[in-house]
């Protein structure tokens, strides 16, 4: 499964959301520390496990913003 998590940095640090998972943002001072938070987001929203796998890919910049798609199997 891929899905794409949008980070957009602010004055005051780092705004993500996964545009696919209704609800799922998350904020923090660095960007490093919101794709932890994001990732975290999507093992409870999804229900997958802490040891599988999520590759975070950078794939482009659009608007300010920086797009990552997440990889992983769904079971």
């Amino acid at each position: 499964m891929v899905i794409d998590l949008v980070i957009t940095k602010t004055d005051e640090g780092y705004d993500a959301e996964i545009p696919s998972l209704a609800g799922c943002e998350s904020w923090a001072h660095k960007e490093e520390e919101v794709i932890e938070k994001s990732l975290e987001l999507v093992r409870f929203y999804l229900n997958i496990p802490v040891d599988e796998e999520i590759k975070v890919d950078k794939a482009y910049k659009r608007e300010g913003s920086e797009i990552y798609k997440l990889v992983f199997e769904k079971r």
